[in-house]
């Protein structure tokens, strides 16, 4: 177990099949793995963050591999626990210059975490923890555990980070509200996107419209993705917008869940965040010019090398 970790993470790991073809006639996928509260662990440790992952793995045929390749990223992985069951499992592929994707994810170990496998003691000394909307819906006692990590962040002074990531092919509106308002009161910093997040949350994607919400929730600091525009970032001090860059789109999966991690990353090392949204566009950019939802998020290098080429 690592002792102060930078991030924490609560989420659900899958085994990712991908391929650069379609999938009615993609016969060879490469096997990864990936999860939207995984993604931003994994961005935040390849820029340079410790990072420690929750959740529960099935001790399946793909139980070994998700643990070691986990582990060798140097994801802390000493608070994942081992339960009967299976892992869920999505293919990934491209058609018409379009991902698309298949979800096999009834019934996996991650819904089956409850408040009893969490150590608040490895918490305690944490920077950051995070989860999103998407965790919250695996099932009631996962929400618990959100909602009493985030709470007990919260009371230790460890800033407490949350994308509501809403889809409706996983929950309805009125959950996504519901998740978001009973963990809102312990957010330090939200992240949204005006396509499909605050259309849910707060029927709106007016930029002023969410910043005044988000304000009346005593939210200190929101990053909010303008559809096809830009990011828009506010705190307490300032209002900052980075336009989005014409950049060929080669699979464009998991692209937020990576710029959240890289996002905190740079916040928690003391940057602006201005220069925290710039350095988490340059990951975005070149996360989304290869196939995969993590295995194509860049390293520090190739992100600073592209921050500086854009904005240094």
């Amino acid at each position: 177990m690592i002792e102060n970790l930078d991030i924490i993470t609560i989420g659900e790991g899958l085994v990712e099949l991908s391929s650069n073809t379609s999938l009615k006639f993609a016969q060879i996928f490469d096997k990864y793995y990936g999860g939207d509260s995984l993604g931003t662990a994994i961005a935040a440790l390849r820029c340079g963050s410790s990072a420690g992952y929750i959740t529960k793995v099935a001790n399946d045929n793909f139980c070994e591999y998700l643990l070691d390749a986990w582990g060798s990223e140097g994801l802390d992985i000493s608070q994942v626990k081992l339960s009967q069951g299976q892992n869920g499992l999505y293919f990934v592929g491209k058609k018409e210059n379009k991902s698309e994707f298949v979800f096999y994810r009834k019934k996996t170990a991650a819904k089956n975490l409850c408040i009893d496998d969490i150590n608040f003691d490895y918490i305690k000394n944490a920077k950051c923890v995070y989860a999103t909307g998407f965790v919250q819906s695996l099932s009631l006692s996962v929400r618990e555990v959100v909602r009493e990590i985030f709470k007990f962040a919260k009371d230790n002074d460890i800033l407490v980070a949350y994308d509501p990531n809403f889809s409706p092919k996983v929950s309805s509106q009125e959950e996504a509200k519901s998740y978001f308002e009973e963990v809102s009161e312990y957010i330090d910093v939200i992240f949204l996107n005006t396509k499909s997040d605050s259309e849910a949350l707060f029927n709106t994607q007016s930029i002023d419209k969410i910043q005044k919400i988000i304000a009346d929730n005593a939210i200190s600091i929101n990053v909010v993705r303008e559809h096809k525009k830009g990011i828009h970032v506010v705190n307490t001090a300032n209002y900052n917008f980075i336009e989005y860059k014409n950049v060929n789109i080669i699979d464009s999966t998991g692209w937020e869940s990576a710029f959240n991690g890289a996002f905190l990353n740079y916040f928690l090392k003391g940057y602006d965040t201005k220069k925290c949204a710039q350095y988490a566009n340059a990951l975005s950019i070149l996360q989304i010019k290869d196939v995969g939802a993590i295995k194509s998020i860049p390293t520090k290098i190739e992100t600073e090398k592209l921050f500086n080429e854009i904005y240094g």
